[in-house]
């Protein structure tokens, strides 16, 4: 592709872009999977012909299927769902017939491993577990869920097993869930972070949340339990916000390369008004001084201008 002239995306290594009379054409590649856009129609004429004469291919049209991942055109936008994805697991689960449930995850749902726990059969576990990990890229709605459960493929119990049925059973309520991309003229980037403070109860570490948006559309968002222990409600909120703005600076860095530059700072929206404080003011706290590194690096981009930090309620 390079020798074809095109320039490998630095934010993302399987994305490809070339630019010609003020056009741009996309090329995504996994493994043995493309897809090609753009505006630039002669450019992906030209590129499909290059491909062809290159590999053995077969153009399968418009974008409909890709990777298990299924796209739908309307006046409204483009929609994304694992549909036929979800509805496969269920019925290799026998889970096609069950009862569904209304949240994916039990509140206050203290998993833990156990020393007396009753153990399960740990490789159809991780297989569950995996394979709701890869429904995770349209299906935002368990990200907090799978993230739990996935915390214990090395030592699964029958509770932790019933963790991942339930899932499955609230998957079954809406399986055709998923993500709608539409025109809100405008490309603003904004970020919405969260944390639990040492909710674990195995090793007291807390869980960080974040989504992001571009334009008003949901596109990249987290579950994951943070790597040290958080001495506050404010340092593990803290945390997540670092995160989230390493997050946003990825996504403004891929928008600059397909030819959106960002005018106005990014917004971060956080509901922790002690974390908000600390990223603003320059002081040494106390409470922060083993945080030092994180705390310079948001405060480096709020004086930079290039975020800002609302507070939400």
């Amino acid at each position: 592709m390079k020798k074809y002239g095109y320039r490998q995306s630095n934010a993302d290594h399987t994305l490809f872009l070339k630019r010609r009379k003020g056009k741009v054409t996309v090329l995504i590649i996994y493994v043995d999977d493309m897809i090609i856009t753009g505006d630039d129609t002669e450019e992906i004429d030209k590129l499909k012909h290059y491909l062809s004469t290159e590999f053995e291919m077969k153009d399968l049209g418009g974008l409909k299927y890709f990777l298990g991942i299924e796209v739908a055109r309307s006046q409204q936008g483009i929609f994304l769902s694992q549909r036929k994805y979800v509805l496969d697991l269920l019925n290799e689960t026998g889970m096609l017939g069950c009862k569904p449930a209304d949240t994916p995850i039990v509140q206050n749902h203290n998993l833990e491993i156990l020393p007396d726990q009753v153990p399960t059969n740990k490789d159809r576990y991780q297989r569950l577990v995996g394979r709701l990990i890869y429904l995770s890229h349209t299906r935002p709605d368990i990200a907090y869920a799978v993230s739990v459960v996935s915390q214990f493929m090395h030592s699964p119990s029958e509770i932790h097993m019933e963790a991942v049925m339930r899932i499955l059973q609230y998957l079954k309520s809406a399986p055709g869930k998923g993500l709608m991309f539409s025109k809100h003229g405008h490309l603003e980037i904004e970020g919405f972070t969260d944390a639990d403070w040492a909710g674990n109860r195995t090793d007291r570490r807390s869980t960080s949340g974040y989504f992001t948006f571009v334009g008003g559309n949901l596109v990249t968002w987290r579950s994951k339990k943070q790597k040290v222990c958080s001495l506050s409600s404010a340092e593990a909120e803290y945390r997540s916000m670092v995160h989230g703005v390493c997050e946003m600076l990825w996504i403004r860095k891929l928008l600059k390369e397909l030819g959106f530059v960002a005018k106005d700072a990014m917004k971060l929206y956080c509901d922790n008004q002690a974390a908000i404080d600390i990223a603003n003011n320059p002081v040494q706290h106390d409470r922060t001084k083993h945080a030092e590194i994180d705390r310079h690096f948001i405060n480096e981009k709020l004086e930079s201008n290039v975020i800002s930090v609302p507070h939400v309620k």
